[in-house]
């Protein structure tokens, strides 16, 4: 079985200005400098600060394995699309990766499974190593109707379905529950552990063995550092998509450090 890197991605949204976004990141390389080695980091930026939080990056001395990744992306190469912002401009400002399908693109911007699929395969085709983190939950209505895995089976197989095995290595899929985001509640590492245990054998029915033991996928749902180290400790949990703690350094490097197990 491949060994499978952590990787705690920070999602800052729509947060920061451009200074606190340059002390932000800073504080998070030189927090994470001991952990770096064994724990990969991602940084997501608003789209306007992710030059200056990318050369920040660059400048860390000693390097780490701290990147730059968006927060979104569209699908078409170029054109008139006023406002979007294409796989290749991220890949020339030196992003690595890239967010699709997230809860609040998916139900506070009403993108649906079609346009999600549609970005990730844009931003899994751009090259250049970028990398994407899909983003698949449910509701609270869905869990109470004990339809978890219905949906996050059909958020997975409408993004991937007909994705060229190759394009995978590319591919981290971030499970986030809905009613677990910004809310304090988060599901139970058991809870998680099931759901990841599903989303990992789903890829392996759709890809096969190789592809689901290889792929890292995130638990994104009020992480915290009191409750990162026993999420992580689960089998199929790969690390973290982080909201809320990742804009304060101390409790982001914290959960860095859980996920350096």
């Amino acid at each position: 079985m491949p060994t499978r890197t952590p990787l705690v991605a920070g999602n800052w949204k729509m947060n920061t200005d451009r200074a606190g976004a340059i002390a932000l990141a800073r504080a998070v390389v030189e927090g994470s400098e001991k952990h770096t080695p064994r724990v990969e980091v991602a940084l997501y930026p608003p789209f306007v600060y992710l030059d200056a939080v990318g050369a920040t990056l660059r400048e860390s001395i000693p390097a780490t394995k701290v990147t730059l990744g968006a927060q979104d992306v569209y699908h078409e190469k170029n054109g008139a699309f006023t406002g979007e912002i294409s796989a290749a401009m991220l890949r020339d400002i030196g992003a690595t990766s890239v967010l699709t399908g997230h809860s609040e693109r998916r139900h506070v911007l009403h993108e649906s499974d079609e346009l999600i699929a549609k970005k990730t395969r844009a931003a899994l085709d751009a090259g250049g190593g970028l990398r994407c983190i899909l983003c698949i939950g449910e509701t609270l209505d869905q869990r109470q109707a004990g339809q978890t895995d219905a949906v996050n089976e059909r958020q997975l197989r409408s993004a991937l379905t007909g994705l060229p095995t190759p394009l995978l290595a590319q591919l981290v899929i971030a499970y986030e529950p809905v009613w677990a985001i910004g809310t304090g509640k988060t599901a139970t590492p058991a809870d998680a552990q099931a759901a990841h245990h599903f989303i990992r054998a789903l890829l392996n029915d759709l890809f096969g063995s190789s592809v689901a033991a290889a792929t890292r996928i995130l638990y994104g749902g009020s992480v915290k550092p009191d409750n990162a180290r026993d999420l992580f400790s689960q089998p199929d949990i790969d690390g973290g998509l982080i909201g809320g703690a990742s804009l304060n350094p101390a409790d982001f490097v914290a959960i860095v450090a859980a996920a350096d197990r």
